[in-house]
C-alpha cells in the first residue's frame, strides 16, 4: 500500500477537500486526485464522494479512515526509531523497581552509564509496591517474583535464588531449623499480608504458615530486623551476601526443603521496538545481575 497515497485520504477527510489536502502535502491537486484514485484502485472501493468543491468519506471510506491513520503512525514511529538508535543512547528513561533491588544493584549503575551517555537521564523510582508503568508513565519496571498473567512485555533476566537467615544471636538463643516443620516453632519476618512462605521439596511445592512478632511492608525493614535478632528472614541471596560473608547473618539450609526460585524480570509497557536507552540499559543490568546473583 502506498502510504503517499494513504496520506492523502487522511489529509483531505480531515480538511474536506483535495486541494487543502493537496496544499497541506505539498503536491499538486492534480497529483493529490490521482494518488486518491490509485489507492482507490488498489483496494477496489471509493473512498471519497468529490463535488467541485468538497470531498466526503463513503461508508467504506469512514470504515477504513482509522486503519489508514495508523499506517502514517506506524511508519512515524518506525522513522522516529530509526532516527533515535542513529543518535545514539539519549533522552529521559523512567525505572521502577523494589527498595533494596534498587539500593544494591540498579543505583550502583546509574554513575557509569551517565559518564558514558551524557545525552541521557535517568529518573529511578524505589517502591516495594507494584507500578501501574502504563499509567505512571514508566519505561522499564524490574520486578522479583512469579509474573502474574499480564498484557505486559516481560523479558527474564536473570534467576533470583533466595536463602534463609537470621542473627547469630538469634540462632544461639533458639537454635537453628532443620525441616519445614521446625521453621513453625520460630519467629519469621514476614512481609504484611504473608502468610505462607512456599518452598521446593522433594520436586514438588510445598507452603509453610509462618508466624512472626514483626511484620513490615518493606524487605528493607525486615532485613533490618534480622540484623537485630528479631527471627528469621528469607531474602535473595544478593541482599543478604555481605552481611553473611562477615558474620551479621547466618545462613541457614534445611534439610528437606530449598526455598522457591524465583527470577528477575525487565518489564515494558508494550511490545513496540525497544528504543536504544531502553535496550542498553536492560543489557547493562543483565550484565550486573550475572555478577551478584
Amino acid at each position: 500500500m502506498d502510504t503517499d497515497a494513504v496520506a492523502v485520504l487522511v489529509a483531505a477527510a480531515a480538511a474536506g477537500s483535495l486541494s487543502a489536502a493537496a496544499r497541506r502535502l505539498g503536491l499538486t491537486p492534480m497529483i493529490a486526485t490521482r494518488r486518491l484514485a490509485a489507492l482507490e484502485r488498489d483496494l477496489g472501493v471509493r473512498l471519497m464522494q468529490r463535488t467541485t468543491r468538497s470531498v466526503s468519506l463513503t461508508p467504506e471510506g469512514e470504515a477504513f479512515l482509522p486503519f489508514a491513520q495508523a499506517v502514517l503512525d506506524g511508519e512515524a514511529a518506525g522513522r522516529a526509531s530509526l532516527r533515535a538508535a542513529s543518535a545514539g543512547v539519549s533522552g529521559r528513561l523512567r525505572v521502577t523497581t523494589s527498595l533494596a533491588f534498587g539500593r544494591k544493584v540498579v543505583a550502583p549503575l546509574v554513575p557509569r552509564l551517565l559518564r558514558d551517555h551524557p545525552d541521557l537521564r535517568i529518573d529511578l523510582e524505589l517502591t516495594d509496591h507494584v507500578v501501574d508503568i502504563v499509567a505512571a508513565g514508566i519505561d522499564l519496571s524490574i520486578r522479583l517474583g512469579l509474573l502474574r498473567d499480564s498484557s505486559l512485555v516481560a523479558r527474564r533476566l536473570g534467576p533470583n535464588a533466595r536463602v534463609l537467615c537470621a542473627a547469630p544471636d538469634y540462632v544461639a538463643a533458639r537454635g537453628r531449623p532443620r525441616t519445614l516443620d521446625d521453621l513453625r516453632g520460630h519467629d519469621c519476618l514476614a512481609l504484611a499480608g504473608t502468610t505462607h512462605w512456599t518452598f521446593e521439596a522433594a520436586g514438588r511445592e510445598r507452603q509453610v504458615r509462618v508466624h512472626g512478632r514483626f511484620t513490615a511492608n518493606s524487605i528493607e525493614a525486615l532485613h533490618q530486623g534480622a540484623l537485630g535478632g528479631a527471627g528469621i528472614t528469607l531474602e535473595s541471596r544478593w541482599n543478604v551476601a555481605e552481611d553473611v560473608a562477615v558474620g551479621r547473618l547466618v545462613e541457614i539450609t534445611l534439610d528437606d526443603a530449598v526455598p522457591q526460585l524465583w527470577s528477575i524480570w525487565a518489564v515494558y509497557p508494550s511490545a513496540r521496538l525497544v528504543l536504544p536507552k531502553l535496550r542498553m540499559f536492560v543489557e547493562a543490568l543483565e550484565t550486573a545481575i550475572n555478577e551478584v546473583c
